[in-house]
């Protein structure tokens, strides 16, 4: 049983649709559960916890614990990727930089656009940076499943298009959805990230010591009026993506130790210390923000985000959704926005950046792959409700852009979907054709 059971659960965690499945699992759960049990839904989600120390504490309901606190860590994550891609990634090679980026500006312009001219005037117009967003779990998973023909270069595309995104959703959360700013905890905040940034320099690797100061930043910056999550992206930033130790000489000690221990030790484990002293310095020829991605990668994708999409994404869906016209006008804003806005968007950025000769598209990939890429990019789930969250205190236009979201994000999928398992790979005629272009 443990093998039959375990075996393709396992297999299952490693394929790169399985994020993207337990977010859909997630998100659907939090759809019954609000439609067949409404009150429940809302009193489970806003029961409150506090955590205090002496006079000092925090009182919150579930929900913005999980917004406020848990989905820090997943802005973590993302500002590590985007470190990652900064330092080693595509986005370091400017030029070949120059394509995605060009997508990812069009693809957050023209939804906004889309949606401001549909809510222009209206209750619903602080909401224009919903559609912006691309859901990168959701993304890459539709990718695996419909894209096993496709270059390798396109997903390639796609994630680097997705994670200049994440950037420019992190930005417009940090400045256009803070409010009140208070400049003394703000100023505390960036003095912690500074001093983290200095003992990283020094090499300081007390784990201890930089969880405690993580969370004095998320304190900070929870009490300067800036959404919280903008400190796991400030951390992610002052997190060294070079390694205390170099290969070659953890190589050197490696052989050292293999020769002076033996593979039958009398008494036994006599050679821990050594095997063990070797175990650290090999854990130290990998950067922190390499073993941090991968430590909380899972816990990211396999729970945060889940439980982010069960306590956010339920919603009512009946009659009484549609009777309100600023809520409708949000809903098919939001849905046109991530549907319309993102293919043309996506397309249009790229497409502009190759005929201007900033970029060239990969020789593998037909604009045809382009398109389905970018419906992709319409699906727009977890950020997407994360900025809803904080664009409207109002239920209604709250709920209709949830909706907005859902159907959205679907219809972009399927789309997305349809575009790219039907598009052939690109033949040589293609590449010559486009290369003979005047």
């Amino acid at each position: 049983m443990p093998r039959l059971l375990a075996r393709p659960l396992q297999q299952f965690l490693q394929t790169e649709a399985s994020g993207g499945v337990l977010l859909l699992i997630a998100a659907a759960g939090a759809l019954l559960w609000a439609n067949i049990d409404p009150r429940s839904y809302e009193t489970a989600w806003h029961t409150d916890l506090s955590v205090g120390l002496g006079r000092w504490t925090i009182d919150q309901d579930l929900r913005h614990w999980i917004n406020d606190a848990a989905m820090a860590v997943f802005f973590f994550v993302v500002g590590l990727e985007i470190k990652r891609e900064l330092v080693s990634g595509e986005l370091r090679d400017r030029r070949a930089a120059i394509l995605p980026v060009a997508a990812a500006l069009g693809g957050m312009l023209v939804p906004a656009l889309v949606y401001f001219s549909i809510t222009a005037g209206t209750s619903g117009s602080r909401g224009w940076g919903i559609p912006m967003a691309t859901d990168i779990a959701f993304a890459v998973g539709i990718l695996a499943v419909v894209g096993r023909h496709l270059p390798s270069s396109l997903r390639l595309f796609l994630l680097t298009f997705a994670i200049v995104d994440d950037l420019g959703a992190i930005l417009v959360i940090a400045i256009f959805y803070s409010d009140g700013i208070s400049l003394a905890p703000l100023l505390l905040a960036a003095a912690l990230v500074l001093f983290i940034g200095l003992l990283r320099r020094a090499q300081i690797q007390a784990g201890f010591v930089y969880l405690v100061l993580g969370i004095g930043v998320w304190l900070a910056v929870f009490a300067s009026g800036i959404h919280a999550t903008i400190a796991g992206v400030a951390l992610a930033f002052v997190t060294p993506a070079l390694a205390f130790q170099r290969p070659a000489a953890v190589s050197q000690e490696a052989r050292r130790v293999a020769e002076e221990t033996s593979d039958e030790p009398s008494p036994a484990d006599i050679d821990a210390p050594q095997w063990l002293h070797l175990a650290g310095l090999t854990r130290q020829a990998v950067s922190p923000l390499a073993r941090l991605e991968q430590a909380l990668h899972p816990w990211t994708s396999f729970l945060i985000v889940p439980l982010f999409a069960l306590a956010n994404a339920g919603v009512r869906i009946g009659a009484d959704a549609f009777s309100d016209a600023n809520s409708t006008r949000v809903m098919i804003a939001v849905a046109l926005g991530l549907l319309i806005g993102k293919i043309a968007g996506i397309t249009l950025g790229a497409l502009v950046a190759s005929k201007l000769r900033m970029a060239q598209l990969p020789s593998d990939v037909s604009w045809t792959q382009v398109v389905g890429v970018a419906a992709v990019g319409g699906v727009g789930f977890t950020v997407s409700l994360f900025i809803a969250g904080l664009a409207f205190d109002d239920v209604r236009l709250l709920e209709g852009a949830k909706l907005g979201i859902l159907a959205g994000s679907v219809l972009a999928g399927i789309a997305g979907s349809l575009i790219l398992s039907r598009s052939r790979p690109r033949r040589m005629e293609d590449h010559l054709d486009t290369a003979n272009q005047p």
